[in-house]
């Protein structure tokens, strides 16, 4: 009798810890439909003008300006593109900038990695306080350096130079900091083997830490080279030559010169923007596992 009603309660006790399981499957599969409704609708408004911009561009012109808007085009016509490349140089400002961004972007992760090194792994007097005072500069907003570096440009005589632009920004405190992370996380074990086995310093960082520091290379160079691609106003004052503009100077004369036609400026927009769009998903992977492993938070 005893026996007969240990395994009932048993069975009650089991049968309620499956109903309490059932509960937790089904809330945790609410809260997770929940949660991708909540991004996919987030998702959508920052896609959203990314996609008016390339509707617009496909748009006839009579369709740019009818009300209420469209949001696909009823009839697709390269007419906006041939106009932009009828009135500006839009790939010469293009080729502009995609050398201004990769020079250098390549510069700065020459200067940044070699600096995240000696922060991470040699060792000298005040080298943590150099590192902190050096990461302070971060908090000093451009435009404070933007006159003295302009006063700079002008007694170098580097005024509507490309120099101008790719030298000042060889260095940065946030890609010395991204990179000095990565390179806290690699083992010391890995230097000390190929000391141990006869390489110096510099064929260690070369042979041994580059290579295992590619997605945080990878990272820096997404963040660098769109910093570039889209930097405006430091361009806007050091250059003066119309064939040496990079393309958001560019677009910003064609706006002064014609005036604003709505429905070019998008379609200069959207040719500009391709390049990134396109180096961002061929390098996708990378970038978020760099982000990953050297600890940037959101």
């Amino acid at each position: 009798m005893q026996s007969t009603q240990v395994r009932a309660i048993g069975r009650v006790e089991r049968q309620n810890a499956a109903k309490l399981s059932r509960r937790a499957a089904l809330l945790g599969t609410a809260k997770a439909i929940a949660m991708y409704a909540l991004l996919t609708a987030v998702a959508a408004i920052m896609v959203f003008p990314f996609l008016w911009m390339l509707s617009t561009a496909f748009k006839p012109r009579v369709e740019c300006y009818i009300y209420p808007p469209t949001l696909i085009p009823t009839r697709w016509s390269l007419e906006n593109i041939r106009d932009v490349m009828a009135r500006i140089p839009i790939w010469r400002y293009i080729a502009n900038t995609a050398y201004l961004a990769t020079v250098g972007t390549l510069a700065n992760i020459l200067v940044c990695t070699m600096a995240a090194y000696s922060f991470a792994r040699l060792r000298f007097p005040g080298r943590d306080q150099i590192f902190f005072l050096y990461l302070g500069t971060m908090m000093i907003p451009h435009a404070v350096t933007m006159i003295p570096s302009f006063v700079l440009m002008r007694y170098l005589g580097w005024m509507d130079t490309w120099r101008a632009i790719i030298i000042p920004g060889m260095g940065s405190a946030f890609g010395t900091f991204l990179m000095r992370q990565f390179f806290l996380s690699i083992p010391n074990e890995l230097e000390d083997a190929a000391r141990i086995d006869g390489a110096g310093r510099a064929r260690v960082f070369v042979q041994i830490l580059i290579p295992l520091a590619v997605p945080a290379l990878v990272t820096l160079t997404i963040f660098g080279f769109r910093s570039r691609w889209n930097e405006f106003l430091w361009p806007l004052l050091v250059l003066s030559t119309k064939e040496k503009f990079p393309i958001q100077v560019g677009l910003s004369a064609f706006r002064y010169e014609f005036g604003t036609l709505t429905h070019l400026m998008m379609t200069g927009a959207a040719m500009s923007v391709l390049p990134l769009m396109i180096l961002f998903m061929a390098a996708q992977k990378y970038f978020v596992r760099g982000v990953v492993l050297s600890g940037i938070k959101g």
